[in-house]
């Protein structure tokens, strides 16, 4: 019985995940196993074995290991004593906790921005959000949510302070998944954008109070959708007291 369940959850596992030819192995293996759990292609519940990652990616077992250990402390990942490692199922509390900080992050990050801010910075923002206008034409989701965190990526990059996109990366895994389930019924894309673009308004005008309005608005978009993805999808969520 357990050597047929073991094989019906292999059957599940994608045959191969692409690197993405940039950095480190090791990155580049927990940047693909976290793109496939947050896009739910590696679903909640499911068995991964460091030979599963090193077959997929086609590499050794040690940077599946390094980056088995990564997914762990991003709550992606849990190890299951007797059952191996899985996938976590996501934690609300998490998500809730993980958006507080988030926020009072990046709520720092655009008020300096917006004092500081230079027309080269401004003018990767607004070629990022003609590229998230043309992922939402195309409903692209997966691709739109890469252009997302790489558009808050470019505020943080904008005052030179890097360590804090490093602080809110982990933290905000649980948040990227509820995100993506959210896209695009709960979440229109459209919507999405037009958040961005008030934010990057608050940029252009040099105006912090503004920024951090509209990037408090935005953050806290996930407040209202997370209680309806998990009456929709309870199967998926933790249950906590």
């Amino acid at each position: 019985m357990a050597g047929r369940r073991r094989a019906q959850e292999a059957e599940t596992l994608p045959q191969s995940i692409p690197l993405s030819g940039e950095g480190p192995i090791g990155r580049q293996v927990y940047e693909g196993l976290r793109q496939a759990i947050i896009t739910g292609l590696l679903p909640p519940g499911t068995a991964l074995s460091e030979k599963d990652g090193s077959e997929m990616f086609g590499v050794s077992r040690q940077p599946v290991r390094e980056a088995f250990i990564k997914l762990v402390e991003a709550g992606l990942l849990q190890v299951l004593p007797q059952r191996g490692t899985r996938v976590r199922k996501i934690s609300r509390r998490q998500v809730e906790q993980g958006r507080f900080i988030r926020e009072a992050v990046e709520a720092a990050v655009v008020r300096l921005a917006a004092e500081s801010i230079d027309d080269r910075a401004l003018q990767r923002l607004d070629r990022s959000l003609e590229a998230q206008r043309d992922a939402a034409r195309r409903h692209d989701h997966a691709g739109f949510l890469a252009l997302d965190e790489g558009f808050h990526r470019l505020i943080i990059e904008a005052i030179d302070c890097l360590p804090a996109w490093s602080t809110i990366e982990n933290m905000k895994a649980q948040m990227d998944r509820v995100r993506y389930l959210s896209l695009p019924d709960v979440s229109p894309l459209e919507m999405l954008i037009s958040q961005h673009e008030e934010i990057v308004a608050g940029l252009r005008a040099h105006d912090p109070d503004a920024a951090e309005a509209a990037m408090r608005r935005h953050l806290r978009e996930i407040l209202s959708s997370l209680g309806p993805i998990a009456q929709r999808r309870p199967e998926l969520f933790e249950l906590e007291g």
